[in-house]
């Protein structure tokens, strides 16, 4: 992709909030001191914590497609 081009679209329309539900259901369980509603600043969360917290939404994620494609729905 080309300098400057996004192509961040959402294919299913209105998982936003899903995923926020998601991102501070995760960081509460990690104990990070964020609350919904912060998702412009987490300036305060250490990248490590941050990081953390997108690498679980992609395991927790992978893992409901694994599910799905097997025919289990969870």
């Amino acid at each position: 992709m080309a300098y400057g081009q996004k192509n961040n679209t959402l294919l299913v329309p209105g998982c936003h909030n899903a995923l926020d539900n998601l991102k501070y259901e995760i960081a509460a369980e990690m104990g990070l001191p964020v609350h919904q509603g912060s998702e412009d600043y987490w300036g305060h969360i250490q990248a490590r914590d941050a990081g953390a917290v997108g690498g679980e939404i992609t395991r927790r994620l992978v893992q409901l497609a694994e599910q799905t494609l097997a025919g289990k729905q969870a």
